[in-house]
């Protein structure tokens, strides 16, 4: 018994009435199909071929047919969605089985979506692949040629001095021209008031060359003297030999600051010219 199109319509969405009527829906496609009338109406097109109910019936053509002696325009089978499958092929019988119309406009004949295209996958994992084998070219590279050197971070601070003045170790001998002796004083007494005046100034220490020599001409003095002492002789007159005194020479020298810092440094790398720390 042939189904009306709003019984057609009230089944698909019970999945037992499309298993009795083969129609090869799922719950989500059925709805979808619900949905949209025009595509339950090419379905139920459909069924009605596939089940030998009859010819689908027909949309409204210029074609006519004799109903009580008047013309009455019959229905011409509506063009099928473009939804869900668009036009189901022909409902030849003797033909190959029929499969369900495709809900998927991309859909091949048979029901079977054809095979993505990985072509742009390739293309991606390709560029992919040239961009890390270039990155691992540049980075052996870079490691290969890169230039080591010396950074200095704290310039190396130099040693300062300063002046000063110290003693030499030999001394200065001054004659101030003023005879230790007087007239009339004891010849004797004399030379011992000059051998007083060279012990204190030049025996026993160095001399500068000035006063080594100023101490050898009163050493030569008092030999002579000496040689001339004889009892009751006095001093008649003084002579230039006066007293002497001695002050130690000094000279200036540049002493240490301690304050020499070193250079602080640490080894820097660059790489191709421009990365890293590069002068």
């Amino acid at each position: 018994m042939a189904l009306s199109f709003e019984e057609f319509h009230s089944s698909l969405l019970s999945s037992e009435a499309r298993r009795e009527l083969g129609i090869q829906l799922t719950d989500d496609e059925a709805q979808r199909v619900h949905a949209d009338d025009r595509s339950s109406r090419s379905w139920y097109d459909y069924w009605i071929t596939i089940s030998g109910q009859g010819t689908p019936p027909a949309a409204t053509t210029a074609a006519t047919v004799p109903l009580g002696g008047h013309d009455v325009p019959t229905a011409a089978a509506a063009a099928p969605p473009a939804a869900y499958g668009a036009t189901p092929t022909a409902y030849a019988t003797g033909a190959a089985p029929f499969t369900t119309p495709p809900l998927d406009g991309t859909a091949t004949a048979t029901g079977t979506p054809p095979r993505k295209s990985r072509v742009g996958l390739w293309v991606t994992l390709s560029v992919l692949g040239a961009l890390f084998l270039i990155a691992a070219v540049v980075t052996a590279f870079a490691f290969a040629t890169a230039r080591h050197w010396t950074k200095v971070d704290v310039p190396e601070k130099p040693e300062t001095f300063h002046s000063e003045e110290y003693e030499t170790g030999a001394y200065f001998v001054t004659d101030d021209g003023v005879s230790p002796c007087y007239i009339d004083q004891d010849w004797t007494d004399c030379i011992g008031a000059m051998e007083a005046q060279y012990a204190a100034a030049c025996a026993g220490v160095e001399l500068v060359p000035s006063a080594a020599d100023l101490c050898a001409q009163h050493r030569a003095e008092i030999d002579r003297m000496i040689a001339e002492d004889v009892d009751g002789t006095y001093v008649a007159s003084l002579g230039d030999f006066g007293h002497l005194t001695r002050t130690p020479e000094t000279a200036t020298r540049q002493v240490s600051n301690d304050d020499y810092e070193p250079a602080v440094t640490h080894e820097a790398v660059c790489y191709l010219g421009f990365l890293g720390e590069c002068e």
